[in-house]
């Protein structure tokens, strides 16, 4: 199973330049632990949950601090083609949660531990596959739920 048969789409940052307070909007909005930070075309960076619960920890001003302050920029990336078992290799190799995914230097999605965890899901006993869309399994259940209101 490859990558590109598993990936969601890859939520974005309006840039750089983004308040934390912004990115945080954005990441409930969309149900997503990760926002891709994208200037000029390119992938930078990338901020995630954990990024904003240590600068609010560390008493960083929401309004104050952008994206830039807080993202990290050594990134682990994938191509579509990569192995779903080689993707989760290199997340656990590298203790990352979120993994971008490019073809010809640019984003067309991204691969999570959810994604993963879907995945896992869709197996049957002894290892047959039940498919099942990792989108409808993650993203899908996740907005209903917000949408419901039920956030429990």
């Amino acid at each position: 199973m490859e990558v590109a048969e598993v990936m969601t789409p890859a939520s974005v940052t309006d840039g750089p330049d983004q308040t934390i307070r912004a990115a945080a909007a954005r990441m409930w909005e969309q149900q997503t632990g990760s926002l891709l930070v994208i200037e000029d075309r390119r992938l930078i960076g990338i901020v995630t949950e954990r990024d904003l619960l240590r600068a609010v920890g560390q008493g960083k001003d929401v309004d104050g601090t952008t994206v830039a302050d807080v993202m990290s920029t050594s990134l682990v990336t994938v191509d579509p083609d990569t192995s779903v078992h080689v993707a989760a290799r290199l997340m656990a190799a590298n203790w990352i949660r979120h993994l971008p995914v490019l073809a010809d230097e640019q984003v067309v999605g991204v691969i999570s531990l959810r994604d993963l965890a879907a995945v896992l899901a869709a197996l049957g006993p002894a290892g047959s596959e039940q498919r099942l869309p990792a989108d409808e399994l993650v993203r899908a259940r996740r907005l209903a739920r917000i949408e419901a209101g039920d956030l429990d």
